[in-house]
């Protein structure tokens, strides 16, 4: 094989992200590789290198990347249990439908959930360079958690400099083409807040309530800590709004009806939709079958929808 049957095959199998140049006995390569995932550039590395494979030549591969431009959206609430990781495991799969490429971390450092809900249970992440390489799941969701690196069952006793270090590892993982990154906080305003908002710097965050005012009280200082921090409040999402009986179709409203969207109109932030107290959300969710996922969805996808055009926006 000649030096330009090399130059041929390199570019049959990398087209025009490849550059040969040849020296003497020397054969380099090199390697344009944004964005691709880690497995991709994986393969691409070695199938340059066995193109480039010449007898009596010593080759050489450098693969580059120019850094991604990318966005991160913070899911938050003031407290617990109103369905924060829900909302965040389905807006992400309903982004991704919508043609955003988008990633997903667990920042839940003490109760992480992601990995049952996207199907992922006990796949551990691998690491190159020290750099975590996201989990692959059935959504096209990219996934990292700290319920993927621990064993199950096993309580998470950290204060807060290891939360903080644990919240980077996750973020700065090698997330290829991702443009947007999900993030599902911990409920609150702690230490993995402030580490986001100080040192990551979301391009926005949804906040996640349900209707009573117990649950409002919590979601306006979670508006204030990102008001206050600088981040932009995307808006308001009303989870738990709505109860619809499966046997007669009566709806009730057991934790009230309303209070979100007029605690977003009165904070001046947009309301993004309700999210109905629906069994069948509760169930496939626990099942690692995110609703978002199923063709159709009335849900999540407004608003993903909404998210999506904000961040187009800004």
């Amino acid at each position: 094989m000649s030096e330009m049957q090399v130059k041929e095959a390199v570019r049959a199998v990398a087209g025009e992200r490849a550059t040969v140049r040849i020296e003497g006995q020397r054969i380099g390569v090199v390697v344009d590789a944004t964005g691709l995932d880690a497995t991709a550039r994986d393969a691409l590395e070695a199938s340059v290198r066995m193109a480039a494979s010449l007898p009596g030549y010593e080759v050489r591969v450098v693969v580059t990347a120019e850094r991604v431009a990318r966005r991160i959206v913070a899911v938050a609430s003031g407290k617990g249990g109103v369905g924060k990781s829900t909302l965040s495991a389905n807006l992400a799969i309903a982004l991704a439908r919508a043609g955003r490429r988008t990633g997903l971390v667990d920042a839940d450092i003490y109760g992480p959930s992601q990995p049952r809900l996207m199907a992922v249970e006990g796949i551990r992440p691998q690491a190159r360079d020290k750099v975590l390489l996201p989990v692959a799941t059935p959504y096209g969701v990219p996934l990292l958690s700290m319920g993927q690196l621990v064993e199950p069952g096993r309580a998470i006793a950290w204060r807060g400099p290891m939360t903080a270090g644990a919240l980077g590892q996750l973020v700065d993982a090698d997330w290829g083409a991702t443009d947007t990154l999900v993030v599902d906080l911990p409920p609150g305003t702690g230490d993995v807040q402030l580490t986001m908002v100080q040192k990551h710097r979301p391009a926005g965050a949804v906040i996640v309530s349900t209707p009573q005012d117990l649950a409002l009280i919590d979601a306006r200082r979670a508006i204030d800590l990102f008001q206050k921090a600088g981040v932009p409040i995307i808006g308001l999402v009303e989870n738990m709004a709505g109860y619809a009986c499966p046997h007669c179709g009566e709806v009730s409203d057991p934790f009230g009806r309303g209070g979100a969207e007029a605690a977003a109109r009165d904070a001046g932030i947009a309301f993004l939709g309700r999210v109905p107290l629906d069994i069948a959300i509760r169930t496939a969710s626990d099942a690692g079958q995110p609703p978002a996922a199923v063709e159709g969805d009335r849900v999540f996808a407004p608003i993903a929808a909404q998210v999506a055009a904000w961040l187009a926006a800004h």
